[in-house]
């Protein structure tokens, strides 16, 4: 589907002016290991509210940028992974949202505020659910403890100007690679400042240990965290200046990998199970990264081949590149295998609704779906499959109450609200569409448009006084919005 007319030149245009305070992070709690705390995270003159504000501030000003990856189950794995990890934190505002970018390099990241980045990338470096975990769960340690903050505490003043070029910078290292984003924050800050992006040995430290205890308060293999850093400093030796981006904010030292060894080795030792999931949304990962079916068929053909420890989920790359690439027939042959070995496997039911949907069987796929959410009627990739199939059926009436819910249940995703505005325009509903744009420019950070769309909303609603009120608060909050993140 192609995007809102005249988003891509008004962006070019946007001039948002915003402190990016930028970290690698997220939450953590603790477990059965004893550690000294190197400062108190509520000991910083940031208040959590203003945090908060920042956080939404940035991924406003970072979505005006960047193009988000757009995968309900990929999203919806990590939104579940992030939760399990969190709540078993010290994080004690858990307002937690996701963005997910589109890109091959080693990198996750955070915000003050709860806002998670991950790269797609990070599937393909990390062999297990547990070693993406050790990543998520330093970060969440670095959120816990208020790290960023506390350094701005002790830093007293922060330029502007700089921390709009430390947007800058992340928003290349997403788009064009790490070296791009180094050479960005170099052309707009002092040598002296690159080290704003690093966390002192003393924050790496206090978050692997955090970390650590929020992987196993959350039953996830605690030594994943030291084989994942073993491999990273194996990519510091190898790859020369081109070092992973998050290595460049989170320096790993050989002190840091023995010492999170040497805890791992003080715990009993455990069975822990491998999660069959995470593999699967590496397909995906693999897929979206690719950008080229067969590219990835010929992938997987040759991971199936060298007799992959997952050879389901190599099978399920292959379905899902036979789906892009317009082969039915071998995805059909395919999805009945898979199904035929782990028949309640979602993904595998939710590729087997997308093959009829390609096929215009749009009532298979209806019922198919309808039948799906009886058991998981809360479930966001199963709605937002359903609305598509509405879409494909021109019954849009059905796919807009279907996204009316979402936006209800899901009111700061972009996608769902870009989505809602071409429906009603579909079905007619014009100032709903307006309303719809309105609230997608405004989490994009386009809030110029978004102000043209609510008052063309306005005007089509001038003799609806409730209606009239509610777009009149709108647009003093946006107003209030745009100020407030002029003045960060």
């Amino acid at each position: 589907m192609t995007r809102l007319p005249a988003i891509a030149k008004y962006l070019k245009h946007s001039t948002l002016t915003i402190i990016a305070l930028v970290l690698i992070v997220m939450p953590t709690e603790s477990a059965n290991i004893k550690l000294p705390l190197l400062g108190d995270a509520s000991s910083s003159g940031i208040s959590q509210k203003k945090e908060y504000e920042l956080g939404r501030a940035w991924l406003k000003a970072y979505r005006s940028r960047i193009n988000e990856h757009h995968d309900p189950l990929l999203t919806n794995y990590l939104e579940q992974l992030i939760y399990r990890l969190a709540s078993r934190s010290n994080l004690k505002d858990r307002r937690l949202e996701l963005i997910v970018i589109n890109n091959p390099t080693l990198n996750a990241f955070a915000v003050p505020g709860g806002v998670i980045g991950v790269h797609t990338g990070l599937f393909l470096f990390a062999k297990s659910e547990d070693q993406i975990s050790s990543v998520l769960a330093h970060e969440i340690a670095h959120l816990s403890q208020r790290h960023f903050s506390r350094r701005i505490d002790r830093q007293k003043k922060t330029h502007i100007g700089s921390m709009a070029g430390l947007l800058a910078s992340l928003v290349l290292a997403a788009t064009l690679g790490s070296d791009a984003g180094m050479a960005g924050l170099g052309a707009t800050q002092a040598m002296g400042r690159n080290n704003s992006l690093r966390y002192s040995r003393q924050n790496e430290q206090e978050a692997d240990r955090l970390g650590l205890q929020t992987m196993i308060a959350a039953g996830m293999n605690p030594e994943a965290m030291s084989t994942m850093f073993e491999e990273m400093l194996k990519l510091t030796r190898y790859t020369g200046s081109k070092v992973p981006e998050f290595l460049r904010s989170h320096p790993l030292t050989q002190n840091r990998v023995v010492d999170a060894r040497n805890r791992i080795n003080q715990l009993e030792a455990k069975k822990y199970p491998d999660n069959f999931e995470f593999h699967l949304m590496r397909a995906r990962a693999i897929i979206a990264v690719n950008k080229n079916a067969s590219v990835s068929l010929n992938f997987f053909e040759h991971e199936l081949k060298d007799d992959s420890k997952n050879s389901q989920a190599s099978l399920y790359g292959m379905l899902l590149s036979y789906i892009d690439l317009g082969d039915y027939s071998k995805a059909r042959d395919s999805v009945d295998r898979l199904i035929k070995i782990s028949p309640n496997q979602l993904p595998y039911k939710m590729a087997e609704i997308d093959i009829y949907r390609k096929q215009e069987k749009y009532d298979i796929a209806i019922k198919k779906t309808k039948a799906l959410l009886k058991y998981q009627p809360a479930s966001y990739p199963l709605r937002m499959s359903l609305a598509e199939t509405y879409l494909k059926f021109n019954r849009f009436l059905e796919s807009e109450r279907l996204l009316d819910s979402l936006a209800v249940t899901h009111p700061g995703n972009p996608e769902v609200w870009f989505l809602l505005a071409e429906i009603r325009g579909l079905a007619g509903n014009i100032s709903g569409v307006h309303k719809a744009r309105a609230a997608y420019f405004t989490l994009t950070g386009v809030f110029d448009q978004a102000r043209d769309q609510l008052l063309y909303a306005r005007k089509l609603l001038i003799h609806d006084y409730k209606q009239t009120l509610i777009i009149d608060q709108q647009l003093k909050d946006l107003n209030k919005l745009k100020k407030r993140m002029e003045s960060l």
